[in-house]
């Protein structure tokens, strides 16, 4: 008998629309125990920031009633960049990968994706988002875990490059925190360990990631319309949540340029990466009042700044995040 060979879709093909299997009814129950842990863990994450907030509740209200009196046009202004940052994800991750998403999908799925990413630590929560969803495109999981790897270092590559270009405008701003002997010394301590790691039995894995990572962005740069969208992506997506705080900042009347909140914030942001928590709470709220006090601004509108920058790209779209997050699931689009 003659066995055809099944063409492979072209590169710019969409991927296909998710059906349902035929073993949907099986998948019904694990369906059902997953929305519960989705459920359970939002619930622990609420109630956390519940104590968090009961804790230093002076500090908060402080901030808020400084929000509820803040300038409405600015405030418009941060809502509309914290619009901005999904599709400038979508952009970046379309541009990660070589063949054509389909562009809502691709959207929504981001939206879930900053969801998940404040129940799980070190951007846990969105990359699994993104890697079901590419997956469920089609890519196979070596192709899906590249395209995140590239997404990223694109990333980082722009935020590197904003700082180092905001700096020199900014002279003498940037200046590191007092660390303590014993700080310094688990921080030299963990990055030996790292090292060793890296060096010995995890060099030969390290050294296949990275030349499959070269390899996927070799593949991109290929094409020049990918190249415009992930590193267009990546500049709009650190770019407008910089804004949203500049924002914040320009509407509880914060005395520092927008420049200098900018580049506090790319710095501070980068600096809370080193500290993985979920969403980044504790971590880069600390760092960014820390970065925004040592530079002159009063605690209390530094903390009306900072609260005012998580309540539009945290708080508010964290339950509407959720909720599009359970519709993907029950969908099999991720």
């Amino acid at each position: 008998m003659t066995q055809h060979a099944v063409p492979e879709a072209p590169p710019d093909a969409p991927c296909p629309l998710p059906g349902p299997p035929a073993t949907a009814a099986a998948d019904v129950r694990p369906g059902r125990r997953q929305a519960c842990w989705h459920t359970l863990v939002c619930l622990t994450l609420l109630l956390g920031a519940a104590y968090l907030g009961r804790r230093h509740w002076p500090l908060v209200e402080s901030g808020a009633l400084r929000l509820a009196v803040a300038r409405q046009g600015w405030l418009l202004a941060g809502a509309v960049a914290a619009l901005g940052t999904w599709p400038a994800a979508a952009l970046a991750q379309q541009g990660a990968v070589a063949r054509r998403l389909p562009g809502p999908r691709l959207l929504a799925a981001q939206f879930a994706a900053s969801a998940a990413n404040h129940l799980l630590p070190a951007g846990l929560g969105a990359g699994a988002v993104n890697l079901r969803f590419l997956m469920r495109c089609g890519l196979p999981v070596g192709r899906s875990a590249g395209a995140l790897a590239v997404k990223a270092t694109a990333g980082a590559a722009v935020r590197l490059v904003l700082i180092a270009a905001l700096a020199p405008l900014c002279p003498g701003l940037l200046r590191l925190p007092p660390v303590s002997p014993a700080a310094l010394a688990a921080v030299t301590g963990l990055a030996v360990l790292l090292a060793a790691l890296l060096a010995g039995p995890l060099r030969p894995r390290c050294r296949r990631a990275l030349a499959a990572v070269l390899t996927d962005i070799r593949a991109v740069h290929a094409r020049p319309a990918r190249a415009a969208a992930l590193w267009g992506g990546s500049l709009g997506f650190a770019a407008l949540h910089a804004l949203v705080l500049v924002a914040m900042a320009q509407a509880v009347g914060l005395s520092l340029p927008p420049l200098q909140v900018a580049l506090l914030y790319l710095a501070a942001s980068g600096a809370a990466a080193l500290l993985p928590t979920p969403g980044g709470f504790g971590s880069l709220d600390a760092a960014l009042a820390l970065a925004l006090t040592m530079s002159g601004a009063p605690g209390a509108t530094a903390a009306s700044a900072v609260l005012g920058y998580r309540l539009l790209t945290v708080w508010l779209p964290l339950l509407p995040g959720l909720v599009v997050l359970g519709v993907l699931v029950r969908r099999r689009a991720v």
